[in-house]
């Protein structure tokens, strides 16, 4: 194997371990996860776990960045459309399709955000928040481009009223709460 060989398979295993440590911390939370759990989801032994993490703190960090490398490939996919209510309705629809999961485990980002905020280590929280603001400004972003007033507001409501369907699905166990809110959010946003 050719020293570029290793660095790509290095970097293979890196991003199977972020991509592993989201969905984990996702259905089992940041307490109830362990690097052993994340090593087993990436097919990746325990001990190769420490080449690239040296702490479950730097796994919550590797997940949170894999939650915004795929925020940033959905709202890329979505600045494709060329109106920029059209780009918000399919953000609802993906919410939408995305209700089962929702239903099991809730938002993975709102459900981690809330989860960090409760414990006393600071840092990994900010970074929760942060990738709440990313959404929110993108939103934004959109309502603006629709020449509509406070569009910072527009957006709270929008990214707020995902989290609260995703939440009562998941408190509820019912995915068909996302489905009749999700479409009154793309009515709403008809009627902008």
């Amino acid at each position: 194997m050719t020293d570029s060989q290793r660095v790509q398979a290095a970097g293979a295993k890196r991003k199977r371990l972020m991509a592993a440590a989201a969905q984990v911390v996702h259905r089992q939370g940041v307490e109830r996860t362990t690097i052993a759990d994340i090593a087993r989801a990436a097919d990746v032994p325990v001990g190769n776990v420490y080449y690239y993490f040296k702490t479950k703190d730097e796994l919550v960090a590797a997940a949170l960045a894999e939650h915004e490398r795929r925020l940033q490939l959905i709202t890329g996919e979505l600045d494709r459309l060329p109106d920029p209510r059209d780009r918000l309705k399919h953000l609802v629809e993906g919410w939408i399709s995305q209700r089962d999961e929702a239903a099991l485990y809730g938002c993975p980002t709102g459900t981690l955000a809330a989860e960090l905020d409760k414990r006393e280590q600071g840092g990994l929280d900010v970074a929760a928040g942060n990738l709440i603001r990313l959404l929110l400004d993108w939103v934004a972003g959109q309502f603006r481009e629709l020449g509509q007033p406070d569009p910072d507001a527009l957006a709270v409501t929008l990214v707020g009223a995902y989290q609260g369907m995703s939440l009562l699905a998941n408190a509820l166990r019912d995915p068909e709460i996302m489905t009749r809110e999700g479409a009154r959010l793309v009515a709403w946003l008809d009627s902008l």
